[in-house]
């Protein structure tokens, strides 16, 4: 008989102790070691995770690679293109995002697409058959024919051995569990949602997609930080990790792929929540510019890469006197760091007196800037409404600031500029020598400059 053992596991991040511990170490999270029952030598899960029958190493040569035709299509286009093209069979796939932010309703909308190309099981350990029916026939009501076929099934179940079962009987194509943070294995004495529950069912669902081809989606509920619950280790153990994002008093979403074993992950895909599902956004550019209000102080058009797309973004600025004797700085959409860098330069290089002005900054439709490209517009947006002049209505600004105020070049140019083009942009303020070596499209005009007053000069009216 094996010997039982057990220990203190840090339900954050997965960190084991012998003794319980008020703060954990690694995580700096408090009161998160739970004791938990582990078997020893000799134990089913040794056994379990030890070497699939027939495996024996093989030259490269020997091995039989897959190609682009082997993945399942998908007609959800941005979804798609996040995955890389399609779903590669045998993949293991982890979507996160915030308690309603769509990921149940993306994730059944792509089980009924992918179900006439062969047996698709959901199963689901929060919501009933009927209250998934219930959602499924909105989302095919607006549509022309009923896309609810009999090869999608449905289950309620969160134990693990039943799941499996539920496989064999089906075998299913594509598994989409609904959530990983429900299962639990009953032979594992710990609860369902804990540490070792996690790693011990996510290893499972591995196994399974590597000797089977079958694809598996899980879905992961986050922290109020925003990162997938369970150690980190889950995110290494699947193949691919995407995040939903957006606000839930928006109804744009973004997915986005911060690991992809089979693809890019500077991909992004964008959705609008409608009552019949996700629809998808073929035009975010001009999604997130349509309610823009020309000639309006502190409104800059920024022009961001997200992945091989170009989208155009509004930038937003505000200054205000501030009520206090520290003036606050508020980011919505980009790095806090960021600002204040940028606030900085305004106030060393241009002169403007922001230390005596709230700042705020936001990013308009919900989406997170992280590249350097879009310094020039937030400075501009905050110097247009410090100013109270507005910039350009047909201006873009593309550039990254520099601490000395110099205006420093961005990849991707073209690809930019044709984007800009397309929506009827004609000024682009780019950084000195940004032209050489691209082929820059026809009909917008150029204005190039050294210095962040330099392109605050070109851009803005007035001035």
């Amino acid at each position: 008989m094996a010997k039982t053992l057990t220990r203190f596991v840090c339900q954050s991040c997965g960190r084991a102790a012998a003794k319980p511990l008020g703060r954990c170490p690694s995580c700096g999270e408090w009161n998160t070691y739970v004791e938990e029952v582990v078997a020893g030598t000799g134990s089913r899960r040794a056994a379990s995770n030890g070497t699939r029958p027939g495996a024996a190493p093989r030259p490269l040569t020997q091995v039989k690679g897959g190609t682009e035709a082997d993945r399942l299509p998908l007609s959800i286009g941005e979804f798609a293109r996040v995955l890389g093209g399609g779903i590669v069979p045998g993949s293991l796939i982890l979507l996160g995002g915030d308690p309603g932010i769509g990921k149940s309703t993306l994730l059944l909308q792509t089980a009924i697409e992918l179900a006439p190309l062969g047996p698709v099981l959901y199963v689901s350990g929060e919501e009933s058959p009927s209250q998934i029916k219930m959602r499924a026939d909105r989302m095919s009501a607006d549509r022309s024919t009923n896309r609810l076929i009999d090869s999608l099934f449905i289950v309620t179940e969160t134990n693990l051995g039943a799941i499996l079962q539920h496989v064999e009987s089906v075998t299913p194509r594509v598994l989409i569990i609904d959530s990983i943070q429900t299962v639990y294995d009953p032979e594992v004495e710990s609860s369902a949602g804990s540490v070792t529950q996690l790693r011990e069912c996510a290893d499972r669902f591995r196994n399974l997609a590597k000797s089977s081809g079958l694809a598996i989606f899980l879905i992961g509920h986050v922290t109020k930080e925003g990162i997938i619950a369970g150690p980190r280790l889950l995110e290494h153990m699947v193949d691919t990790v995407l995040y939903l994002e957006g606000d839930r008093f928006q109804s744009y979403r973004l997915l986005r792929a911060v690991k992809n074993r089979f693809g890019a992950t500077d991909e992004v895909g964008v959705f609008e929540m409608r009552g019949s599902g996700m629809a998808e956004v073929p035009n975010p550019s001009e999604a997130f510019l349509a309610e823009r209000v020309v000639n309006a102080p502190g409104s800059a058009i920024a022009v961001t890469m997200e992945g091989t797309r170009p989208l155009l973004v509004e930038v937003q600025g505000l200054t205000s006197p501030t009520a206090f004797g520290n003036p606050r700085r508020s980011g919505n959409g980009i790095d806090l760091n960021r600002l204040l860098l940028i606030t900085a330069v305004l106030t060393r290089r241009l002169g403007l007196k922001l230390g005596e002005q709230d700042v705020f900054v936001n990013v308009v439709g919900g989406l997170r800037v992280g590249e350097p490209a879009a310094d020039l517009a937030v400075a501009a947006a905050i110097a247009s409404s410090a100013w109270d002049r507005p910039l350009r209505a047909d201006a873009v600004l593309i550039g990254e600031v520099g601490l000395s105020g110099e205006l420093r070049r961005v990849p991707h140019t073209a690809a930019r500029l044709k984007e800009a083009a397309a929506l009827g942009f004609k000024t682009a303020v780019l950084p000195m020598r940004q032209r050489g070596g691209e082929d820059l499209p026809n009909g917008i005009s150029i204005h190039e400059a050294r210095t962040l007053r330099e392109a605050l000069e070109a851009g803005m009216v007035g001035k």
